[in-house]
């Protein structure tokens, strides 16, 4: 069974290179599957408009005859929650939300992207299946918060102890959780 399409979502001021994003591109990669990691427009002052239209052209260059996994981190997983309330979007088979922050945020760089809409109908219509982690001890949104977001999108959810905001500065450069998940969507997150 080859590996899926993996595109993945960066969130506000980008993954860099010793981002698990970043490792899980190239480690996909390297292990014959297709990833595709594009670097959204002005990641510091990011517009949720053309972040939007990025994520269709990226989306619709994903190719048919494989499975199409979406992996998004932090400000990502709020673009995909706009992305699925949209009409006529393309459909992915997964999705896995990581570390989100809070719906109520206060960064005023981001402030597009709230509030996020949080469409049941929209989320099934763009994945087959959705998960979201979360971090413990994330400081932009507590576990409690986001077990709440999980209960509104009617999403299973995974808590990673001890994770932090699953960045670099929490430790998760290499993330062999994320990328057994890719494989199989049985397998659970766990710490790196």
């Amino acid at each position: 069974m080859s590996l899926p399409h993996v595109l993945i979502l960066h969130g506000w001021t980008g993954s860099g290179p010793d981002h698990w994003q970043t490792w899980l591109a190239r480690t996909v990669s390297e292990h014959g599957g297709l990833a595709d990691m594009p670097h959204f427009s002005d990641p510091d002052q990011p517009d949720l408009a053309t972040w939007l239209r990025e994520l269709d052209t990226h989306l619709e260059a994903a190719p048919a005859d494989r499975e199409r996994v979406v992996l998004a981190h932090s400000l990502g997983c709020y673009l995909w929650l706009h992305h699925a309330a949209r009409e006529g979007i393309k459909h992915v088979d997964r999705v896995l939300l990581v570390a989100p922050p809070a719906p109520d945020y206060p960064e005023p760089a981001i402030k597009s992207f709230f509030p996020a809409p949080l469409d049941l109908a929209g989320l099934r219509r763009a994945a087959t299946e959705t998960r979201l982690v979360l971090g413990e001890g994330d400081p932009y949104l507590p576990v409690p918060v986001g077990k709440q977001l999980a209960e509104a999108l009617r999403v299973e959810v995974d808590v990673v102890p001890g994770a932090g905001h699953i960045n670099v500065d929490a430790g998760y450069g290499e993330w062999p959780s994320v990328l057994k998940w890719v494989r199989s969507k049985t397998v659970p997150l766990s710490p790196r």
